[in-house]
């Protein structure tokens, strides 16, 4: 074994850790173990379900479905970018964003507790209400906007956030939350997802845990499902590492792997994407048939006051109404240089009828439009060529 990759040694490379260096360094460096000369920069995926074990288990890597070489990295990367110079902050890699969000959730309640989840987040927590209740949680919700979640705040054991929400791109004050759930002696999870380490950082306003399905923007090809917990807390990690082990919610090497090589180019997609949605946004602004458009980086959007204190960019997604299911269909068919698929964050455009799957409540003409990588002057032409085109 390369004794470079065993956990919890220092192997990062100069700069990528360090709070003053740009993004883009961050994200090109982050993770990289130090130089071995005529080994590659960042190292191949390690494939192992055991490792060689001689005496004692005493430390290093032994089985499989504990630690990895290329988790390690990967871990390591991701914590440089949601706490870059901060000690103490541990990072685990999951199988997805799912399995992570069902880590935190399950490692840290217990029957009895009580669990504060948001009224509009993603689809799949009703799902994880509905297993919660199941073992004797109580789950109250609240809606993103306006700090609502604390109305609801007192007793409960922990507080979950999601902002920008997913489908609806509300924003809440995430420092404001956490403390008042600290005083109320809560955890505090956050969902990353949507903004990226790149546009926000939850650890840094607060908030006990970071949690984000890397499948999305962090990845940015639309070929790797994955998730990843960051948190502060030693003892609150501990119990998210079990549970992982546990259930097996364990990346595959090759995913690790293409994760990390990814995170190379976060800043530049980052940049170009969240540039571009807000040019989309400033486009449909001036269309008659929109309604409801929504994108934290708008002046004139209800959640921008908010999300310019607390964000450093606005994320690749842009929510709007169509006038009626069919228009909106028509819409996506007319599009040529977005696909109609779930999902966002990827380097190409897709968009989606998010009332299709029933689990939002949306009108059913509204689209979630996630910008990708192209020309911003093709996309927002192709964007409103395609609503010409639907409107008959």
């Amino acid at each position: 074994m390369n004794d470079s990759f065993a956990p919890g040694q220092d192997g990062t490379s100069a700069g990528a850790g360090d709070p003053a260096a740009g993004d883009g360094t961050r994200a090109v460096r982050a993770g990289l173990p130090e130089p071995v000369k005529y080994e590659p920069t960042l190292p191949g995926p390690v494939f192992a379900a055991h490792f060689h074990l001689p005496g004692d288990p005493t430390g290093g890597y032994a089985y499989g479905r504990d630690e990895n070489p290329t988790w390690t990295l990967l871990e390591r990367a991701v914590g440089e970018l949601e706490a870059p110079g901060r000690d103490g902050v541990e990072t685990l890699v999951f199988a997805s964003g799912m399995a992570a969000i069902s880590a935190v959730l399950f490692s840290q309640l217990r029957a009895g507790d009580a669990v504060v989840l948001p009224g509009d987040g993603y689809q799949v927590l009703p799902l994880v209400r509905a297993q919660l209740e199941a073992y004797g949680i109580e789950v109250r919700t609240a809606p993103t906007a306006g700090d609502a979640q604390l109305d609801v705040l007192d007793g409960a054991r922990l507080l979950w956030i999601e902002s920008p929400s997913n489908p609806g791109l509300d924003v809440c004050d995430i420092r404001r939350l956490a403390d008042a759930a600290h005083a109320r002696g809560a955890l505090v999870a956050v969902d990353n997802t949507l903004a990226t380490p790149l546009g926000q950082r939850p650890l840094e306003l607060g908030a006990d845990f970071a949690v984000a399905s890397g499948t999305k923007q962090l990845t940015g090809h639309g070929d790797v499902l994955l998730g990843y917990v960051a948190g502060t807390d030693a003892g609150a990690m501990g119990a998210v590492r079990r549970w992982r082990k546990i259930v097996g919610a364990i990346p595959g090497p090759m995913e690790a792997w293409l994760a990390h090589r990814s995170i190379a180019t976060l800043q530049l997609r980052v940049e170009r994407q969240s540039a571009t949605a807000l040019a989309v946004a400033e486009a449909l602004r001036g269309r008659s048939e929109v309604t409801g458009l929504r994108y934290p980086g708008l002046p004139d959007d209800p959640s921008h006051a908010v999300a310019a204190r607390q964000m450093r960019r606005f994320g690749c997604v842009v929510s709007f109404t169509l006038p009626s299911r069919e228009r909106a269909d028509r819409f996506l068919d007319a599009l040529r240089l977005v696909d109609d698929a779930t999902s966002f964050g990827g380097v190409r455009s897709t968009a989606e009828r998010r009332g299709r799957w029933g689990g939002d409540a949306v009108p059913e003409g509204f689209v979630r439009l996630s910008v990708g990588a192209e020309d911003p002057v093709d996309l927002v032409a192709d964007v409103l060529r395609a609503l010409d085109e639907s409107a008959g």
